[in-house]
């Protein structure tokens, strides 16, 4: 399949589903949610989003927004192509957005039709919901909600005979697809505007990766991101460009189990993930004794040297083949026995992690990207794998390095702009070129290096992007605190400095921020805080002319104690 002749994501699904309907019985989506039905097929999910796109199409114009909140699971896909199908733009919504994040997206955005999965997803947005908003639902909830199931049979009764699968081809690359919020330094979500042309570009990026991967095997995929994500969002379409089957994870906490009944060739996660995948290997690993402990030993070393290209001896060659045989085998069967490579993104990946991974037969390729970028902007490539970089930049991008070193990202995948935001906008996109706010350099063999970031946006280990300044102006509303900086970059939650005049003050702090998490989502809530005396001022360099609080100064006086509240 030609990406670059594709016009629409929906175009990419039909015609992929077209390619493949000698066999349109083919098992494409399914959810491993106990007691959920078995798969459905590439012909079925066809046919249900060419009657819900019909639906739609009755209830908005084209350019309308529709909000789809939900979990993953197979009618996200049919939902969100259906959208698209009908003319409209997807507005993917957390399930874990606080209450302030709905009610400003949705008055923000203004959808004429709000689809979710259930009763508990539909009161997180019911307040905000005008009469004027329709509202669909996955699994039924009452007689006053639609639900989609009843949509389909309701269909299906009234046209009993074959029903003629097709797809809206007005549909243009530089159409609006989706509108994703991302956190803003002001402190509301920005929404940032991609289109088709936009994600498919990042398709045929990812494809010269992907192919090398599956060329000898069926594709298989486990999902656990929130397709709300840009990082996910995006990857479904990659899924569907290779004619991947598609499991969706239970949760977090059952991912290692589903691995093993999915056996996917390829997954993608965020830095969390990885994470807790070292953590978890490296105590099993601990508790080995003698020539098992040895043997992993070498499987550590003799990985890490390979991952770097350096030549291995005889007497290494040849015990490398038993690391291989008897180690390597073995943790590549903990995780279905067929994986080929985790793909990281979201977040950047610790280079120990990395290698370790590499070494133990875990092929870990990690990426670079930002929702702007639809998302990616450049990715490792197998077996040539460079841990310190984030790969060589896709060839339907193009990436420079500003004086100031900040890395600029041009091309199709370069986002429309942020919704309502012309000003903010034009700030980040100039003479074609975003300005990514992150700090980096290109290697002698053309690889992309991340040094540093120039934005204030903290990147926690579950990818999610967070204004610090939103909730440290929060925190300062409170009389007690006179200033405050909050700390979690490539971290699992947040934690604070907190500056007040007195430790008698804690309790009633403590109190306060019980309060505040309460209206904060849940990746914004601060767990654990320690109190200063001492201000932020422009005498002691921590505070700019302008009052800015200077981050890296602070970090250095205070990351130890910082990494004390981990």
């Amino acid at each position: 399949m030609q990406l670059s002749r594709i016009n629409s994501l929906v175009e990419l699904f039909f015609t992929k589903y077209k390619e493949i309907n000698s066999v349109a019985e083919k098992p494409f989506l399914k959810w491993l949610k106990e007691n959920e039905k078995d798969f459905f097929t590439w012909k079925q999910v066809a046919l249900k989003i060419q009657i819900l796109s019909e639906h739609l199409k009755a209830n908005i114009a084209y350019g309308d927004r529709c909000v789809l909140l939900s979990e993953n699971r197979p009618e996200w896909l049919i939902s969100d192509i259906s959208i698209m199908n009908a003319g409209g733009v997807t507005v993917p919504l957390f399930t874990t957005y606080s209450e302030k994040d709905y009610e400003y997206i949705i008055n923000d955005c203004k959808p004429k039709i709000c689809i979710v999965s259930n009763e508990i997803q539909l009161k997180k947005i019911q307040k905000f919901i005008s009469d004027e908003i329709k509202v669909l639902s996955i699994e039924n909830i009452n007689e006053r909600v639609e639900n989609i199931e009843n949509i389909f049979e309701a269909f299906l009764e009234k046209k009993k005979s074959d029903i003629r699968i097709s797809f809206n081809q007005n549909l243009e690359r530089k159409d609006l697809a989706c509108i994703i919020y991302t956190s803003g330094t002001t402190g509301n979500p920005k929404g940032v505007m991609l289109s088709h042309g936009g994600i498919l570009s990042n398709c045929e990026g990812a494809q010269e990766i992907l192919n090398q991967l599956v060329q000898d095997s069926e594709p298989t995929f486990l999902t656990w991101l929130p397709l709300s994500h840009s990082y996910e969002h995006a990857v479904q379409f990659v899924q569907i460009s290779l004619g991947a089957k598609i499991y969706y994870a239970e949760s977090l906490e059952k991912l290692l189990s589903n691995m093993s009944i999915a056996k996917p060739t390829i997954m993608t996660a965020v830095p969390r993930f990885y994470q807790n995948l070292y953590s978890k290997i490296s105590m099993n690993f601990s508790k080995q004794k003698g020539f098992k402990k040895k043997l992993i030993s070498y499987t550590i070393s003799l990985g890490t040297k390979k991952l770097n290209n350096e030549n291995l001896t005889f007497r290494e060659k040849l015990i490398n083949f038993f690391c291989e045989k008897l180690v390597r085998k073995k943790i590549k069967n903990q995780f279905g026995g067929k994986l080929k490579a985790f793909v990281s993104g979201g977040g950047a990946l610790d280079q120990n992690i990395g290698e370790f991974l590499n070494a133990i037969g875990l092929p870990t390729l990690q990426g670079y990207g930002l929702t702007e970028a639809s998302p990616v902007v450049s990715c490792n490539i197998p077996g040539k794998i460079k841990i310190h970089t984030v790969g060589p930049p896709f060839k339907t991008n193009q990436v420079n390095i500003a004086e100031d070193g900040e890395i600029l990202v041009k091309g199709e995948n370069v986002m429309l702009g942020y919704w309502n935001m012309k000003e903010e906008t034009a700030d980040v996109i100039r003479n074609g070129w975003l300005h990514t706010g992150d700090i980096g350099e290109i290697t002698e063999d053309g690889n992309l290096k991340i040094t540093d970031r120039k934005k204030e946006i903290i990147v926690t280990l579950g990818g999610d992007n967070i204004s610090p300044s939103k909730i440290e102006n929060l925190l300062c509303l409170n009389e007690k605190i006179k200033q405050s900086f909050v700390y979690g970059d490539k971290k699992t939650y947040l934690v604070a400095l907190i500056v007040s005049e007195s430790t008698e003050n804690r309790k009633e702090i403590e109190i306060f921020l019980e309060n505040l998490n309460k209206t904060l989502s849940l990746v914004e809530k601060v767990r654990k805080f320690k109190l200063i005396k001492e201000e932020f001022s422009i005498e002691n360099g921590m505070l700019t002319p302008t009052l800015k609080l200077k981050r890296k100064k602070i970090l250095d006086k205070y990351k130890y104690d910082l990494e004390k509240l981990y």
